[in-house]
């Protein structure tokens, strides 16, 4: 058996038969050192199989990664193993493309760390400080050994995550590299963002699962489990949330947010403010509430918001004129998607997007990111919530196949009934294959319905 059957073994055994390897009492979770052996093979395909064409891809032949420990490269942290919580002193990893053999066949990339240890099996130790003390002279007697036509630095005007590069590190690899060879240094950014935004198959056996266990989350707390109208805040349902994702031994990337709309004569709901955080409030029979949240999971991210309807006594359902409301926003999710195509950059599908929901008579705001090794991951952007008009550089960057997105936005709707408008506000992770958008775990098309005692 060839040793890329052997990992593919590896990772179906540990996902279809997950049951064998998972805590059963912890929704079906890994244990940690089952994570690890799904992170290395995931890692181990990417770089075996994904990386030579992103490589191709860009034109770049070699790629240099620097971080010192503790002050990690975003990048280079995707590219370390499991059983590795951060570099070790300084640690360079060098990718290269040798290009084609005398065949015409393209040869494998060389993956090399120019480090005081081997980085797992994923790279190649290539300093031996015993022989060759400064590890800076090193990296350069292995530049120009391999010759490369381009040196891909991770440094970055426009996409932070393509910036990881810092300051000292530059310098002193540009004192080292000489004049001769740093007309040779170009940006990474393309092959940075192509790395951290393009998933593989393999990932994506596994997503939809992250996806449906962090909506089970979702559901429960939008359940009478943890809500007791009257009685429970939107910061207790916070903290629950923040409590259960420890309990089931996951991560959140970021602090939820649990948010309240309700008929008032109050113009404007303090929701309506992106740029602060809901204040806190009981919850009460009537209310609309609204939930931002998501976990880390075998180093995948999910980012979803919801709504949940609080029953007044007699009621079995929501009013027709929140589901109406509701309604809305998932028919500008139809719109939006439908206009994903390869090439499109993220501000034309978000000026397409807006106009064609105007035209129908929707009132819509778009802020989709990419969703991935982080949560709002680098890619293409297709509004901000404060940018609706589009976004100058991340917003430029076209689509690419195999990529991930978290669909965020929010519809707009005047409730006579509440005599003022209202915001259904959506988020749900997708899949763009090249060809249409697929929900990982579906979408919200009902409310939870809390009841009331």
């Amino acid at each position: 058996m060839t040793t890329k059957w052997t990992k593919l073994l590896v990772t179906f055994s540990l996902i279809w038969l997950q049951p064998a390897f998972a805590d059963q009492d912890n929704n079906g979770i890994l244990s940690l050192r089952d994570r690890a052996q799904v992170i290395n093979t995931h890692l181990d395909d990417r770089l075996e199989n994904l990386l030579p064409t992103l490589m191709r891809r860009e034109g770049i032949d070699m790629w240099i990664l620097i971080s010192r420990e503790y002050n990690e490269d975003p990048v280079l942290k995707t590219m370390l193993p499991a059983n590795w919580l951060s570099a070790r002193r300084r640690t360079i990893l060098v990718l290269f493309d040798p290009g084609k053999d005398e065949e015409g066949n393209f040869q494998a990339i060389e993956r090399l760390a120019v480090a005081r240890y081997n980085v797992d099996t994923m790279f190649r130790k290539s300093w031996d400080k015993e022989q060759q003390p400064n590890q800076w002279d090193s990296l350069v007697e292995l530049i120009k050994q391999k010759n490369p036509h381009k040196i891909a630095l991770n440094k970055s005007t426009t996409v932070a995550l393509a910036d990881g590069l810092t300051a000292t590190e530059y310098e002193e690899f540009k004192s080292a590299l000489g004049p001769n060879l740093q007309s040779q240094i170009v940006s990474s950014e393309p092959l940075a963002i192509a790395w951290l935004e393009t998933r593989s198959e393999q990932e994506m056996q596994v997503y939809p699962s992250i996806v449906k266990l962090s909506h089970k989350i979702v559901a429960e707390a939008f359940s009478n489990d943890v809500v007791k109208p009257g009685v429970t805040t939107t910061e207790d349902v916070v903290w629950w949330l923040r409590e259960k994702v420890v309990e089931l031994k996951l991560q959140t990337w970021f602090h939820p947010t649990v948010s309240i709309q309700r008929a008032s004569e109050d113009k404007f709901d303090h929701i309506q403010a992106f740029s602060k955080r809901p204040e806190q409030q009981t919850i009460m029979p009537g209310d609309l509430l609204h939930l931002d949240f998501g976990i880390t999971y075998l180093r995948l991210n999910t980012d979803q918001q919801q709504h949940a309807y609080v029953l007044k006594k007699g009621e079995q359902d929501a009013p027709d004129y929140l589901k109406q409301a509701l309604a809305n926003g998932n028919k500008l999710q139809d719109i939006f998607i439908a206009n994903f195509k390869l090439g499109r950059t993220g501000n034309e599908v978000l000026a397409m997007s807006r106009r064609q929901a105007i035209e129908q008579g929707i009132k819509p705001s778009i802020y989709t990111h990419p969703i991935g090794f982080h949560g709002h991951a680098a890619g293409t952007t297709l509004g901000m919530w404060d940018s609706q008009g589009g976004v100058p550089g991340e917003g430029d960057y076209p689509l690419h196949a195999n990529t991930a997105y978290s669909i965020e936005l929010n519809a707009a709707t005047f409730i006579p009934q509440w005599k003022k408008e209202i915001r259904i506000m959506l988020e749900e992770e997708a899949y763009f294959d090249g060809q249409g958008v697929r929900y990982l775990d579906g979408r919200q098309t009902q409310f939870h319905l809390i009841k009331s005692e």
